[in-house]
């Protein structure tokens, strides 16, 4: 299960975040997941609960996003969704496309409690 190693590096990409910040905790990360990525979204979950433990992160809620598979067709100049199996444009059918999204992998947001700063004391 590769997902795990994936949610340790998530992990160290939110770990810096904290510390760049001076946050406390983490409360939310928000990920988007294509289905041609290789990651599959429930095992990351699953890892997540594992990858998480005694960091920043421990209490965080992991919110997965699946996006789909989108094309460009190069023949009709038109983005549209492809399957999975089968990347080819959804409006004239040809071959020649691009992929657009679909393999993405992304940190799309995180949740993070900053304590409040003390005001300086006036002198």
């Amino acid at each position: 299960m590769h997902e795990l190693s994936v949610c340790q590096g998530l992990i160290g990409q939110v770990e810096r975040l904290v510390a760049e910040h001076g946050a406390k905790r983490v409360t939310r990360i928000l990920v988007l997941v294509g289905p041609l990525s290789g990651v599959e979204a429930p095992l990351l979950e699953r890892a997540f609960t594992i990858a998480r433990m005694g960091t920043s992160a421990e209490d965080a809620e992991l919110e997965v996003h699946e996006m789909p598979v989108r094309v460009w067709c190069d023949t009709c100049q038109m983005e549209t969704e492809a399957a999975l199996n089968r990347l080819v444009c959804g409006n004239c059918g040809d071959w020649h496309v691009t992929l657009r999204s679909g393999d993405e992998l992304l940190l799309k947001s995180v949740a993070l409690d900053i304590p409040e700063q003390e005001p300086a004391a006036a002198g």
